[in-house]
């Protein structure tokens, strides 16, 4: 569990190097040393951008391979900047976006029988999925259970995400895993 002071430095953390990156200048330094042990760990995290209540951005990584600190500033530039459905982030949009954080827990397989038994044992609002086969992967956070609040919809739209069939959980050999997350955002002013 991350700290509040630990929660407000990643929240400006990220709007800062957002910030910068829209300005043309080099990212704010991260001195890790000066970090709580919860942000110099590695960490996987994601950063969604929302603006007026919709998605403007979500980039992030599902496994860790960096400092929390070091992750959470690359997945906001990626928000930002790159996220592929939308144009880069502009400056007029930047006073309006609002930022969250999700701090992911390790993937852990969820083995199944069938579809059906994924669907009952799957926790809305609690699990995050990842589906796998071959090279197609895609993963929604827990949030998504907001949108999609029903097991049959909410997998099939991921299976759709990954590029593979809508029922393709029905299918044996679909690799899931699952991860809670520790989600945070800026404060509505």
């Amino acid at each position: 569990m991350l700290t509040d002071p630990d929660r407000r430095y990643l929240l400006e953390l990220a709007r800062e190097t957002i910030s910068q990156g829209l300005a043309g200048r080099d990212l704010p330094a991260v001195n890790l040393d000066a970090l709580s042990p919860n942000l110099r760990q590695p960490g996987a995290s994601f950063v969604t951008l929302t603006l007026g209540g919709g998605l403007r951005g979500c980039i992030g990584s599902i496994e860790p391979h960096r400092p929390l600190a070091l992750d959470v500033q690359e997945n906001a530039l990626g928000a930002a900047f790159r996220d592929p459905r939308f144009p880069p982030l502009s400056q007029g949009e930047l006073a309006r976006v609002r930022i969250e954080v999700s701090v992911l827990t390790p993937p852990q397989p969820f083995p199944y029988r069938d579809g059906a038994d994924l669907l009952a044992r799957l926790r809305p609002l609690v699990d995050g999925v990842i589906v796998e086969r071959g090279w197609h992967r895609a993963t929604f956070l827990p949030q998504v259970w907001e949108k999609l609040p029903q097991p049959r919809e909410f997998v099939g739209q991921l299976c759709l995400k990954a590029g593979l069939a809508a029922d393709d959980y029905q299918r044996p050999g679909l690799q899931v895993s699952t991860y809670q997350v520790e989600k945070f955002e800026e404060e509505i002013t």
